[in-house]
């Protein structure tokens, strides 16, 4: 599971074409990183494909920056392993 921030942080930086080091936990996707809504959608369904679980399209709201889709995948995640 440490591995899934990093994970994440690759598959936000191939979509919106920056280097992973510049996604910070923090940095705000639209405001900072200029993340459109398609490219939002592209990060959900990158991480549904990632980790083989399914995201409701109203939490895509919720996924503003790293740390709220890592903790968005992580809390999915865990459903699943139950």
């Amino acid at each position: 599971m440490e591995n899934v921030e990093n994970e994440i942080r690759g598959l936000i930086a191939e979509i919106i074409e920056k280097e992973p080091s510049e996604i910070t936990p923090e940095a705000k996707f639209f405001e900072e990183l200029g993340v459109d809504s398609m490219m939002a959608l592209e990060i959900l369904t990158a991480v549904e494909k990632k980790y083989k679980i399914v995201i409701p399209e109203e939490k895509l709201t919720q996924l503003t920056t790293l740390s709220d889709t890592v903790r968005v995948a992580k809390e999915y995640l865990e459903k699943k392993a139950v």
